[in-house]
């Protein structure tokens, strides 16, 4: 029996598998067709859910690990090098970013001057491409449709780099660290956790050569986001620590530090500190005494309107049901008022509030907000609703045994990730 078949026996799909083990799926899928093997450090949470020692596990993945050497000598680890880390970037990212059409939705003048800006390497014009980029990224309701097709853009800006003056270089950096970042949130948002580490990777240090204390921090919490969300939350507060000293250093009428907050509340509630979560929390809050927006809309756009769901959902991942309740629904009704609240944001809420529902052994209302969720994920194939749906499901206990909770359960399996 291999590692697949060992996987196949214990019920769990790879999108589950990945889930437990907290990498993505398409790692699973290159450990059990033997181009890779997991790493030392994963090998002990690895059995732990294939429910064997280690020993059981080396046998199971003998077969792999025999092909490996067979072909290739010895085995990699699922480790990208430097220099494959960056053709696999440039493959993915680096040639482009933007949204389909987006051009075609500026004036036709607009439109004209941007395409032409690029090509001349413009750092203005780069700039507001980026802008406009963002934008439109954020309205799509669908984030599929945001993908690569302004060719060659950040190989413009290399190219660039090489010929400028070190003002206009570090003006150039700077429109790079903003675009890696969105090449980070396109590949997050789509379940490629190692193609987003290596986008933000790229763009702190971008941002670092370019001086900008506010893109470097922000480009460190885009970071750790990951580590978040693959439930590694001691790297996670490692990270932002490092992005709270830079985000000192940045403008303080921005509203970076307070955004450093607000995501070190969600790593220390996934470390059980109580204490920490709720001060981090208060930090985030005092963004609300900013005087002026305090963001760009763009790589910045923490504002403080979400932080009654960010209370409530940290307060789930604690425990603390009856509060938790109390801020999700109170940013449910928020949310439902505000104009232009994304599917990502209220496909969150409803969500935990539907985890309440698990942790009460509540069937009704897990059904009511988890099929709410369910249809937000479908409308707007957000690989990020998808994957907290299919967490929910770990959540479903005895509940499982309800016809109408394996129903729901059906449905979130269904659902793509990506």
């Amino acid at each position: 029996m291999g590692l697949a078949e060992r996987r196949k026996a214990l019920g769990y799909s790879q999108e589950q598998f990945a889930h437990e083990l907290g990498v993505d799926r398409t790692t699973v899928g290159r450990w059990e067709r033997g181009e890779t093997l997991p790493q030392p450090p994963l090998r002990p949470n690895l059995a732990e859910v294939l429910q064997v020692d280690l020993a059981e596990l080396n046998a199971l993945m003998t077969p792999a690990q025999d092909a490996l050497q067979e072909s290739s000598g010895p085995p990699p680890s699922d480790h990208h090098g430097p220099g494959e880390l960056d053709d696999m970037i440039r493959r993915e990212f680096l040639r482009a970013i933007a949204v389909t059409g987006a051009l075609a939705a500026l004036p036709v003048d607009d439109a004209a001057a941007l395409a032409d800006g690029v090509q001349r390497g413009s750092s203005t014009d780069f700039r507001r491409m980026n802008e406009h980029l963002w934008q439109v990224y954020q309205l799509a309701r669908t984030k599929g449709t945001v993908y690569p097709i302004v060719r060659d853009q950040l190989t413009a800006l290399n190219k660039r780099l090489t010929s400028r003056s070190n003002a206009e270089a570090r003006q150039l950096c700077s429109a790079a660290g903003d675009l890696f970042q969105l090449a980070g949130e396109l590949a997050f948002d789509g379940n490629r956790y190692t193609d987003a580490a290596a986008s933000y990777t790229l763009a702190a240090s971008a941002s670092k050569d370019a001086g900008s204390f506010d893109l470097w921090a922000c480009a460190l919490v885009r970071h750790a986001y990951v580590d978040v969300y693959e439930r590694r939350y001691k790297a996670a507060t490692d990270v932002l620590s490092a992005a709270e000293k830079i985000a000192k250093r940045g403008d303080s009428s921005l509203s970076t530090r307070h955004w450093v907050a607000s995501v070190q509340a969600e790593a220390y509630a996934g470390l059980g500190h109580l204490t920490d979560c709720e001060r981090a929390l208060d930090e985030a809050e005092r963004v609300q005494d900013l005087g002026a927006p305090g963001h760009n809309g763009g790589w910045l756009r923490f504002d403080g309107s979400r932080l009654a769901e960010e209370r409530g959902a940290r307060y789930v991942q604690l425990g603390r049901l009856d509060l938790a309740e109390k801020a999700l629904k109170a940013a449910l009704k928020q949310g439902a008022l505000a104009e232009g609240q994304s599917f990502r944001r209220r496909g969150a809420v409803l969500t935990d509030l539907a985890a309440i529902g698990a942790k009460r052994r509540d069937p009704d209302q897990l059904i009511t907000y988890g099929h709410q969720a369910l249809q937000l994920a479908r409308e707007s194939s957000s690989g990020y609703v998808a994957r907290r749906l299919q967490g929910l499901r770990a959540e479903f206990g005895p509940l499982a045994r309800d016809g109408r909770v394996t129903s729901l359960g059906a449905e979130i399996g269904a659902l793509s990730t990506t």
